[in-house]
């Protein structure tokens, strides 16, 4: 073994800076996601509160101002189980939703989508799944619909219901009551995640949660063989952890990585906000975005080239991107999300103007789309007098042209026509974010044909 890279005291060379950009970019993701698992356990977010593993938390609202979380949607109410299959597999009871939209997204611990239970994947009706650890190789009870082989032994379930308003949540938390996990043999299971060692300096706790997380939810066995190259950081380190006695020249090397790679990840994030082609204003849109599963597919999955990073290190970068900008996001075929940080002539977009976005026609969807307004840096809902988060084809109260044109007005203050207040979508005071989203997307979206209009500043 080479010695330890806590005893090195020369200045960091460049590749060991950069070896720790790529180490932030592979790990950022696993890092990002159980800082969230860990949320969820201890003080829960949004509507949701907090729960132990294998219980699911429910959101008792839509999400509002109040939920910090990146890009959290608010046209679907949530309900979202950490599981733990340490102590064994679990059996998931599904309701019949009537026909209703909804999807249960299962994500690893590297924030792979690796199974979808929903409407798009497996129908509406009512049903029991098998949800297993990685390796199990036990008996199927009967009356079981399928099973989830899971990829780690920690895995969220992402719940959406479509919500119509708070009206609608009635109906909604009724579908939730009857959403439940069972053990399958009642074996005890952690309670809560590894935790790093103790006496690492803040500045280095990164580092030490992916090398504690590294070795606790190993990645598949291609992933292993490229974080061998990490070897050099201690991020493979077994026992005590090399950072708690951290020479300066690994500290330095360290943290001007953690710097490079997170100022790579944010490059990425707001690259493309003018658009396929370098015309102003256009949105990002990539049905792709979450295609960097590249070894684990399972029910309700798509497993095909069209749905596969062809570059697995390309992969890491997409994936850390994905997680930055919409952890827990959908494949595109079950969603797709479109952002733009400009207006038409190429202009940071902020609430210290007035904007309009004109659909000359409905989006193509087989389920519903709506336009999300998100505050800049931290991609959170923005508090507004009129409540209004989102505002899409399930809007009450919305006004069409003549033509059927639909003319949706983004400010900060309330327009003063009624008309324009009816399809307000309100700005937070400075730069600002929209998103769109498109569930259950038409081949028009996903094959790239489709074009999102532009947004134009009207002052």
């Amino acid at each position: 073994m080479a010695d330890s890279p806590g005893t090195g005291t020369d200045s960091p060379g460049t590749d060991l800076v950069d070896l720790a950009a790529e180490a932030y970019i592979y790990g950022y993701p696993l890092v990002y996601d159980l800082s969230m698992v860990a949320t969820s356990l201890q003080r829960g977010f949004g509507g949701m509160p907090a729960a132990p593993f294998n219980r699911f938390a429910h959101s008792e609202h839509l999400a509002d101002h109040r939920t910090e979380f990146v890009s959290v949607n608010n046209d679907t109410a949530y309900s979202v189980a950490q599981l733990d299959l340490s102590g064994g597999p679990l059996r998931l009871h599904v309701p019949d939703t009537g026909g209703a939209y909804y999807v249960l997204q299962f994500i690893d611990a590297w924030t792979n989508n690796f199974a979808y239970v929903g409407r798009r994947a497996t129908g509406t009706g009512e049903g029991e799944w098998l949800i297993v650890p990685p390796g199990w190789a036990g008996g199927v009870p009967d009356g079981v619909r399928g099973v989830i082989d899971a990829p780690t032994s920690v895995v969220t379930v992402a719940g959406r219901y479509a919500c119509d308003g708070p009206d609608d949540l009635p109906r909604v938390r009724a579908l939730q009551e009857r959403l439940t996990l069972t053990p399958l043999d009642g074996r005890p299971h952690r309670t809560g995640l590894p935790a790093p060692e103790p006496g690492v300096p803040e500045e280095l706790r990164f580092f030490e949660e992916l090398r504690v997380w590294t070795a606790d939810f190993p990645p598949s066995a291609a992933d292993r063989a490229y974080q061998d190259r990490f070897q050099p950081l201690g991020l493979l380190e077994e026992g005590p952890s090399p950072y708690a006695t951290a020479g300066p020249a690994l500290v330095d090397a360290l943290a001007k990585g953690l710097e490079r790679g997170r100022a790579r990840v944010e490059g990425v994030s707001r690259a493309g906000a003018g658009g396929g082609g370098g015309q102003p204003g256009s949105w990002t849109m990539d049905p792709h975005a979450f295609d960097y599963n590249l070894d684990h597919f399972g029910v309700g999955t798509i497993d095909s080239p069209q749905w596969r990073t062809p570059d697995r290190e390309a992969s890491y970068l997409a994936r850390a991107v994905a997680a930055r900008v919409g952890l827990w996001g959908n494949h595109g075929y079950e969603a797709v999300y479109a952002q733009t940080f400009q207006d038409s002539e190429g202009r940071q977009l902020d609430g210290a103007h007035s904007y309009v976005l004109r659909f000359p026609e409905p989006p193509p969807v087989g389920a519903f789309w709506s336009v999300t307004m998100y505050g800049i840096p931290d991609y959170h809902l923005i508090e507004n007098p009129a409540g209004r988060y989102s505002i899409g084809d399930r809007t009450p109260g919305l006004l069409h042209a003549d033509d059927g044109s639909l003319t949706l007005y983004l400010s900060h203050g309330r327009p003063a026509d009624p008309a324009r207040a009816a399809n307000w979508l309100p700005a937070p005071a400075g730069e600002f974010r929209p998103m769109l989203r498109l569930y259950t997307p038409g081949a028009a979206v996903l094959d790239g044909t489709y074009e999102i209009p532009v947004i134009e500043r009207v002052d």
